[in-house]
């Protein structure tokens, strides 16, 4: 199976910025076991922006492009020699590829950059992805990493796409304001009622919410690729998701 998991800012730091070294290192260590089973494992991961700020001792997340921009290029370089060195400790061999949104839109960029990412999966290599926040001025912004996430899984004709969050699914209601709010288990066509349970974003260091959650999943339904949201606190949940248990919030894609 060919699977991509989007790795949300909250899973990935604390809420300072600064990376969340356990968790880090337990998430490679479960993707490079699904990967020496047998799955094709692609990562979307968010966190750049954060790690800089955490390393340039900044208070919060910064608000202007510039400084926005510094930030990414000083984390892209800690976030990418992390996943480099975990995984290596599991002789598995990892790759940028850092994308904005002129190379989702224009057909001959986008081909190429599937091109290539296929090639990495022929070598047994895993492609870890992000959008090049250190030149992109789009709000920063393929829309998020979500969107991103979605155009990646439909790109490479994946199966599953896994959003990992600070959330456990889609709720009927904010479950932060709301005692009586249920989780949403499976959802087979996304409808007005669906869309409307969007929210937005739960972090001060992420930039995504249920609305791009949302969105991705519509990105894959129409692609035949299905797709899980889930609380990424404990990497080892990705075992329970592919194993096929009901884990999270399942979008059921249409199949042909």
């Amino acid at each position: 199976m060919k699977i991509v998991i989007k790795i949300g800012t909250t899973t990935l730091t604390h809420n300072s910025g600064n990376l969340n070294i356990k968790r880090t290192e337990e998430l490679c260590k479960v993707v490079s076991d699904l990967k020496n089973s047998g799955h094709e494992m692609i990562l979307v991961s968010s966190g750049a922006i954060a790690m800089g700020t955490g390393k340039l001792s900044l208070n919060e997340r910064p608000s202007d492009m510039a400084t926005k921009q510094a930030a990414a290029a000083v984390g892209q370089c800690e976030l990418m020699y992390t996943y480099d060195k975990l995984f290596s400790e599991y002789n598995h061999t990892v790759a940028q590829l850092l994308i904005t949104a002129a190379d989702i839109r224009d057909e001959e960029r986008k081909s190429n950059f599937s091109t290539t990412m296929e090639r990495l999966l022929e070598l047994g290599v895993i492609p870890i992805i992000n959008e090049n926040d250190t030149i992109a001025t789009e709000e920063i912004v393929i829309g998020d990493n979500d969107t991103l996430a979605a155009v990646v899984a439909t790109g490479a004709h994946a199966d599953l796409l896994i959003l990992l969050s600070d959330i456990d699914g889609l709720y009927t209601a904010d479950p932060n304001v709301d005692p009586t709010a249920r989780l949403i288990e499976s959802v087979k066509g996304i409808d007005e009622n669906i869309l409307a349970l969007g929210g937005g974003s739960a972090s001060h260091f992420g930039t995504g919410g249920m609305k791009t959650k949302l969105h991705a999943a519509q990105i894959c339904g129409r692609a035949g690729c299905d797709m899980v949201i889930a609380n990424g606190s404990s990497p080892d949940i990705l075992y329970r998701i592919v194993g096929g248990e009901q884990v999270g919030t399942r979008f059921f894609a249409k199949k042909d």
